[in-house]
């Protein structure tokens, strides 16, 4: 069984900046894609950036060279540092991971494992 914990999630004013972590456990090793989501009112699920085990990353356009994905192996913990936030960022984040390489697909159906979500709020 694999967990996903997320944190970090804050209220912030545009133009500022936040670090998410995501600190995984269980049967979760450097083998896995991990990836971040975020989920805004009324909107679908979408993918926001992913890391696969080479340390190869991917941005959705709407936040490439804004934010940026990281991960620990030692402390199978992910993290997803986001600077000149906007308020159109404003969701919940979600950690995502899958057993094996990253997919070209941003589907959430691609990933098994889900944390619980962490609430960033970005106010103009």
């Amino acid at each position: 069984q694999v967990q996903l914990v997320e944190s970090g999630g804050a209220s912030v004013q545009s133009g500022g900046s936040l670090r998410l972590s995501c600190a995984a456990s269980g049967f979760i090793d450097s083998s896995y894609c991990m990836a971040w989501f975020r989920q805004a009112p009324g909107k679908e699920r979408e993918g926001v950036a992913r890391m696969d085990s080479y340390g190869n990353t991917r941005y959705a356009d709407t936040v490439n060279g804004r934010f940026t994905i990281s991960r620990d192996n030692a402390k199978k913990t992910l993290y997803l540092q986001m600077n000149s936030l906007k308020p159109e960022d404003t969701a919940m984040y979600y950690c995502a991971a899958r057993a094996g390489a990253c997919v070209v697909s941003w589907s959430r159906y691609s990933y098994i494992y889900w944390g619980q979500g962490s609430q960033v709020t970005v106010s103009s």
